[in-house]
């Protein structure tokens, strides 16, 4: 029965991280761009973001809801960020050749700070918790910042697990094309760039039609 805590926090995380977001195109980018190993970097530091905001929606509830309803500027600025990096990316030529330097070095380095920073500058999967929390505590099993401590670290380890395991199997996807087409970093600037500008037009719809 315990371990019911770990399996619930494991299928809300995987569900919350299926749809494409920062860190899943992040890792996209970055598997098809140099391999694996430097996208589960992203990965790895994506997942403990992922706790950090689930907990963080455990702890405040309703007042982050009320937060973010109440400053729209920060949700403006969000979808302002997002479509003007997808229209750079999507606008970016091909013509930057692969330089191996200490600015490879510095990027390689960063993706542990890549994949945090990504994973918690992100409201919408903040907002997500705030649901699934709410759609927890209204059946037969609570979750508190007061409920067993076991239960609590169990649930979290669950979280952890399930985004590692998405964005995992987002790399191993990505695996499987980046051998299929030639050319694929300009490939890759123009489907990048479309789909922050989509998550950035969503955002806005949201904001100003729903």
């Amino acid at each position: 029965m315990i371990l019911l805590y770990f399996f619930i926090g494991l299928i809300a995380c995987i569900i919350g991280a299926l749809p494409l977001g920062a860190s899943n195109i992040a890792v996209i980018n970055t598997t098809l761009r140099e391999n694996a190993n430097q996208a589960l970097k992203i990965a790895v530091t994506a997942g403990i973001a992922e706790v950090i905001l689930s907990y963080y929606a455990l702890h405040c509830n309703m007042v982050v809801k009320d937060f973010f309803k109440s400053n729209q500027w920060l949700q403006v600025l969000i979808a302002i960020i997002l479509l003007g990096v997808g229209g750079f990316l999507f606008f970016k030529s091909n013509k930057d050749k692969s330089k191996p330097s200490n600015n490879t070095k510095t990027l390689l380095q960063s993706k542990y700070a890549t994949g945090f920073f990504l994973g918690v500058l992100n409201p919408p999967v903040l907002i997500y918790w705030l649901v699934i929390f709410g759609v927890i505590n209204t059946n037969t099993i609570m979750l508190t910042l007061q409920s067993p401590l076991l239960n609590l670290f169990l649930f979290f380890v669950g979280v952890y697990a399930g985004k590692l395991i998405t964005l995992y199997l987002y790399s191993k996807f990505c695996l499987l094309i980046k051998h299929r087409f030639k050319n694929i970093n300009l490939i890759l600037n123009k489907v990048t760039g479309s789909l922050l500008f989509l998550i950035g037009l969503i955002n806005v719809f949201k904001l100003y039609f729903i």
